[in-house]
C-alpha cells in the first residue's frame, strides 16, 4: 500500500495525454495541458487531494477544450483504478463540503466499481481561461466512469462560475482524499460482496 503509483500514456487521434499519479503526495508535479485554468483547477485537485500528479497533454485545441478536458479525465480514473486495484483496504466513502468565497460546492464519493456520475449546478454559460464552464461536468463524468466511481456532485450557491467550479474541484478533491485514505481497521474489501471491482 506504501507506494500507490501509476503512470499512463494514452494517444487518439484527438490528443496525446501523459499523466503521472501518486496518492500519498501533497501536491507536487506540474500540470500542463494548454488550458490554464484547467492547470489551474488540476493544480487544486492535486493539492487538496493530497496527491502528486504530473498532467502533460497537447491536444486540438483549435476546436475548443472539450477533448483535452475528457481526456485528461479518463487518463487519470485509468491511473486511479490501477492504483486501487481491489479497493481493499481503503476507507472507501468520502464527502466534503466546501465554500469558495460566495459559491459552495459538496461532493459525496464511494469507490463501488459503479461508475456512475450525478452532477448538479446552474453554472453561468461561457467560459474561463479558455475552459468551458460545460466542461466541468464532462470532466467529472469521464473521471467517474473510468475510476469506477459513484459521484455525488452538487454545487449548491454561487454567481462567479470560477468561485463555482473551483469550489467543485475543491470538494471533489477533498472527498477523493477521503475514500482512498488507508483504513487501519480494514481487514480487507470494504463490501459485504467481497468485491468492489468485479
Amino acid at each position: 500500500m506504501s507506494d500507490r503509483t501509476s503512470t499512463i500514456e494514452r494517444r487518439t487521434g484527438e490528443t496525446e495525454v501523459r499523466l503521472s499519479l501518486g496518492l500519498e503526495g501533497m501536491g507536487a508535479g506540474t500540470r500542463d495541458t494548454g488550458v490554464g485554468f484547467f492547470d489551474h483547477m488540476l493544480d487544486l485537485l492535486a493539492r487538496h487531494g493530497r496527491m502528486d500528479l504530473d498532467v502533460t497533454v497537447s491536444g486540438d485545441l483549435q476546436t475548443g477544450g472539450h477533448h483535452t478536458a475528457e481526456d485528461t479525465a479518463i487518463v487519470l480514473g485509468q491511473a486511479l483504478d490501477a492504483i486501487l486495484g481491489d479497493r481493499s483496504g481503503i476507507a472507501r466513502y468520502g464527502w466534503a463540503t466546501v465554500p469558495m468565497d460566495e459559491a459552495r460546492a459538496s461532493c459525496a464519493i464511494d469507490v463501488s466499481g459503479r461508475p456512475f456520475t450525478l452532477f448538479e449546478a446552474q453554472l453561468p454559460p461561457g467560459s474561463t481561461g479558455g475552459f468551458e464552464h460545460e466542461l466541468t461536468e464532462e470532466f467529472f463524468r469521464a473521471l467517474a466512469n473510468t475510476a469506477k466511481l459513484t459521484l455525488h456532485l452538487r454545487v449548491e450557491a454561487g454567481t462567479n462560475a470560477h468561485h463555482m467550479i473551483e469550489a467543485a474541484f475543491k470538494a471533489f478533491a477533498r472527498a477523493l482524499r477521503g475514500a482512498v485514505a488507508i483504513d487501519p481497521t480494514e481487514r480487507g474489501v470494504p463490501s459485504t460482496k467481497g468485491t468492489l471491482s468485479a
